[in-house]
């Protein structure tokens, strides 16, 4: 054949082909053929074989090709039969949609050629569209996750920008690495004294008075990886105005970013900030232990002074375990304080014991304290080491003269153990009495204090004329 096309293929230069291998050629040329005649009646169907997807079509002969087709399908395969029909010869490939069982649909692009004596039968050679059609949806379902992340995005953009205009609270975003402001609220720059078109790009340590690049950016970098938040001192370049810095540290897309909030310092507040001071100070290097918990006794921080009693070696080590894992008697013991603390506002000089991380105990005494005027209500224990005190007191219970005087009268009238025995019940007495004061009259913790089931502390309280208390928690 030459570069000219079909001047061998009109000369008759083109072999005979035998009817067998004509299929043969004619089923791997395509993915799928057909022969119908003019009516649409399937004459003969040829699957390509190293196409299975198809799989075994043969049940299809017979039938009319109208049956095999999707209801969208069909008027664009009446419109090219009557085309053949009327002898014109279609340009262009048909899509049709073939329907095979429930569900199961496939597209396939067919051309239509004249073949047979009297060209009264169609051969539609096909071309399986299922891989384009998957490409496509997989394209359009791409195309519709972008549009959803593009909203998605837009509306945290949306809020964020609204959320910087609304807030009073100044604050910067900071690279860590350029030292430069990434962002900044309309606060913020009014309180540096700058636009915001100044400020964005330019080295954050610059708008404070006397910083250095390297130096404010170390100090920046310690304040945002502290455990605990404290303020930074500073002074605006432009505006001299005192400002405290809280620094908190973040990673966005991959960039280490610092969020900067400025709190400007009024001069009315300075008495108030010298008390915040103190008593922070005391906080963190008073002699007393010092813990703040949640209302159920869970530990939100501690200071130093209690680290050393429980042998911690840091504040992660108790931050979020109950204080009762350090008492003694445990949940008991905090019961009765959190208690007493939630109902009436405070408690005071709570005896009993602590127990270190190593086993070591320490007799303390707790006073507990509930704020319950802040947003998020806590208590504060401020613990007392009081084993020093433990050495000057005198061993042993505690006896009244009065119940002294009875027991010494007992003598030379009674035995020994009949004297023994009055002893015994008054310091059970005496026992019971002090449980039930310390639980303020909460008898269910008042037994688990003293060891006992609540029927035998019940029992001991009638043979002690105890039993007549008013508002007792049953």
């Amino acid at each position: 054949m030459t570069s000219r096309g079909t001047k061998y293929w009109n000369s008759g230069a083109i072999p005979l082909v035998a009817p067998e291998m004509l299929g043969e050629i004619i089923a791997t040329a395509a993915d799928l053929s057909l022969v119908i005649s003019l009516e649409g009646k399937v004459l003969s169907v040829l699957v390509n074989p190293t196409h299975r997807a198809f799989g075994q079509l043969d049940h299809w002969e017979g039938l009319n090709i109208r049956d095999i087709l999707t209801e969208d399908s069909r008027p664009k395969l009446e419109a090219r039969l009557r085309q053949m029909s009327e002898g014109e010869a279609p340009a262009k490939a048909v899509e049709l949609n073939h329907a095979e069982g429930e569900g199961w649909d496939f597209p396939v692009r067919y051309s239509f050629h004249r073949i047979g004596p009297d060209e009264n039968v169609l051969l539609m050679l096909g071309r399986d569209l299922r891989p384009i059609a998957e490409m496509q949806m997989q394209l359009i379902e791409a195309q519709l996750a972008l549009e959803r992340d593009y909203e998605s995005q837009r509306e945290y953009d949306t809020r964020y920008r609204v959320l910087t205009e609304a807030t009073r609270d100044a604050f910067l975003f900071v690279g860590a690495k350029s030292g430069r402001v990434v962002d900044a609220n309309p606060v913020a720059c009014e309180l540096l004294g700058v636009a915001r078109n100044d400020l964005i790009g330019a080295s954050v340590a610059h708008e404070f008075e006397g910083r250095r690049r390297v130096e404010f950016m170390e100090m920046l970098t310690q304040a945002a990886t502290a455990d605990e938040t404290r303020p930074t001192e500073l002074e605006t370049r432009r505006t001299r105005q005192a400002v405290r810095l809280y620094a908190t540290a973040f990673r966005a897309a991959g960039e280490r970013l610092v969020l900067c909030r400025l709190d400007p310092v009024a001069d009315g507040a300075q008495a108030g900030d010298e008390m915040n001071e103190s008593l922070q100070a005391m906080y963190h290097h008073g002699v007393d232990a010092i813990v703040f918990t949640d209302r159920d006794g869970v530990i939100l921080s501690a200071n130093d002074s209690f680290l050393g009693l429980t042998d911690a070696p840091q504040l992660a080590a108790v931050k979020g375990r109950s204080l009762g894992d350090y008492l003694v008697r445990g949940s008991v013991d905090l019961r009765v304080l959190v208690e007493n603390a939630t109902r009436t506002g405070q408690m005071r000089m709570f005896a009993t014991k602590l127990s270190g991380e190593y086993g070591a105990q320490v007799s303390v005494e707790i006073s507990a304290t509930y704020l319950a005027d802040q947003s998020t209500p806590a208590i504060v224990f401020v613990i007392r080491d009081a084993s020093r005190m433990e050495v000057v007191r005198k061993p042993g219970v505690a006896v009244s003269d009065d119940a002294m005087r009875s027991v010494m009268e007992l003598v030379g009238s009674a035995t020994l153990k009949d004297i023994v025995a009055e002893t015994t019940d008054v310091v059970e007495k005496m026992c019971i009495e002090t449980a039930v004061e310390l639980t303020r009259n909460n008898r269910v913790a008042a037994a688990e204090m003293l060891g006992l089931s609540r029927q035998s502390l019940y029992v001991k309280l009638r043979k002690y004329g105890l039993l007549a208390r008013d508002g007792a928690d049953t």
